[in-house]
């Protein structure tokens, strides 16, 4: 079966200074990946490659089944979506407003939203839990609430593949699990989901596998089961910890000593 997203030996570089190296992966259809570790780990470039934003210095980045770099960009943003790690700009437009931006790669040689590109932004709105919001102006907002505006523009686009980077780091922990429970829900219907995080709990209850990085390779990758053993996070994080297991939903934990 062709994968989803696939990686192949890649590597990236910033001014001929290599980030990352050799990283292999395979995303399957439907499937939730994690990409966790410590900070300067690579996961934002490694984000980056994936959503065709960065080139990679070596090796390829394949979509479906296609070279990333073959891919016209609104087709590929037709297929994938990508939430960044901030906000970003306060932009003057309404929460609607933005997030019909993401109906632009199917707006062809349209000029403006047709009806149904309006239910779809609504119902991407709905989806992220600020439909409440669609008719505030983006710079009005906190900094949780723009993270579940992008989400909701993401969503709009009608993505088979979602890249999150930190999607969690604004929101509380309601909207965390809202979050969780909406990437659940996607992965139902088909979505592929790869998230960066640095909430290794979280990706561990979310993700069917984690991709851990340290400094620029992949130290683990499979199930949180065999990815988050105390040697191995001990040894990538450089501090003392102990894992358990939940009780609520049989997947590890990991607390600090």
């Amino acid at each position: 079966m062709i994968a989803a997203l696939e990686l192949r030996d890649v590597a990236v570089a910033y001014h001929s200074v290599r980030v990352l190296e050799g990283v292999d992966l395979a995303v399957r259809r439907s499937e939730i990946v994690g990409v966790v570790g410590p900070n300067g780990a690579g996961k934002t470039s490694l984000l980056r490659v994936m959503g065709g934003v960065l080139p990679p210095a070596a090796g390829e980045v394949m979509v479906e089944g296609r070279a990333i770099r073959e891919i016209p960009r609104a087709a590929l943003a037709r297929r994938m979506a990508v939430v960044p790690q901030e906000p970003g700009a306060a932009l003057p437009f309404t929460t609607l407003e933005v997030a019909l931006m993401g109906r632009n790669p199917h707006a062809g040689r349209r000029y403006f939203d047709n009806p149904s590109d309006l239910v779809k932004a609504r119902q991407a709105l709905g989806e992220a839990g600020v439909l409440d919001l669609a008719g505030r102006t983006f710079d009005t907002l906190s900094g949780g609430e723009r993270q579940r505006v992008l989400i909701a523009r993401a969503l709009a686009q009608e993505p088979r593949i979602l890249l999150l980077d930190e999607p969690t780091a604004h929101l509380d922990l309601r909207h965390q699990a809202m979050l969780a429970a909406l990437v659940r829900r996607l992965s139902g219907s088909g979505t592929t989901t790869v998230l960066v995080s640095h909430d290794l709990n979280l990706a561990s209850q979310i993700c069917d596998r984690l991709l851990l990085l340290a400094e620029g390779r992949v130290a683990a990758c499979g199930t949180p089961e065999e990815v988050m053993r105390p040697e191995r996070i001990e040894r990538v994080y450089g501090c003392p910890v102990w894992v358990e297991t939940s009780r609520q939903t049989g997947r590890p934990l990991v607390r600090v000593h």
